[in-house]
């Protein structure tokens, strides 16, 4: 059975086996996946799948206040969470920060968030949320996991349950993916500068010229030609000629051939 064949409602001891295999399931899935963008929509996802009475989800990030919306499963709650970043407030924003998580079931005549849930019912049609927050490693990051239905009272206690088992997961994973993302970066940047080298090397050997000035000489055909400095010495260390501007003094520097 897959998840696409099934929901869950955790209310027997086989539906939380159940459960416990579509979690089971989950988990191998976020291993496949590549990129923190890519793992916060399969989780969007399945959370539809795991909570039936969610028409929508998506994962709020924010860093010193500005929030974005990603991995959402419509364009319905990039309006609706728009509405709580300008306002600064609603179930979403609140739970990335405070740690809590937000049911409502009447986001029309919630007194909690009032300007928010009468235009969130209003514009968009969304009664019911819940959020609640992923926790992470890195202390400028905050997110939570957004749920949306146009139902009233659509979600339940055990939904809630259900989406801090997601929460669980999904903070998992988003740590494992930017860790893979950051051990991406560092592996761009140490061939960046290994090629830079090469080139440092060739051109030193080529013009008989110091390190440092070979350096300048990359940084300056960088600057001229408006191109990356590390595909400049790529250039370089491919052909073993490097372009440069008219230079008003040379003398310095000795012609190939």
């Amino acid at each position: 059975m897959t998840l696409s064949e099934s929901t869950w409602t955790p209310q027997s001891a086989a539906q939380l086996a159940e459960l416990a295999e579509a979690f089971a399931e989950l988990g191998r899935d976020l291993m496949s996946e590549r990129g923190l963008d890519s793992t916060l929509g399969l989780i969007s996802r399945r959370s539809v799948t795991l909570i039936p009475s969610a028409q929508d989800a998506a994962v709020s990030r924010g860093r010193r206040g500005v929030f974005e919306t990603v991995g959402q499963t419509s364009e319905l709650p990039l309006g609706v969470d728009q509405l709580q970043y300008d306002l600064g407030s609603g179930p979403c924003v609140d739970a990335a920060l405070e740690q809590k998580v937000y049911r409502t079931g009447e986001l029309a005549a919630d007194p909690r968030w009032p300007e928010f849930g009468r235009r969130a019912a209003a514009e968009h049609g969304i009664h019911s949320m819940l959020s609640t927050r992923l926790f992470l490693e890195n202390d400028d990051l905050v997110a939570a996991l957004n749920l949306y239905s146009a139902m009233p009272d659509a979600f339940e206690e055990s939904d809630e349950t259900v989406a801090l088992m997601l929460a669980t997961h999904a903070s998992g994973a988003m740590v494992s993916a930017q860790l893979q993302e950051q051990v991406h970066h560092l592996e761009r940047a140490l061939q960046s500068n290994r090629g830079i080298g090469i080139a440092i090397g060739v051109l030193m050997n080529q013009y008989k010229i110091t390190k440092e000035q070979a350096f300048d000489l990359l940084r300056l055909a960088s600057q001229h030609g408006h191109r990356k400095l590390v595909d400049v010495a790529l250039d370089v260390t491919e052909t073993g000629t490097l372009e440069l501007p008219p230079l008003p003094n040379r003398s310095n520097v000795r012609s190939p051939g």
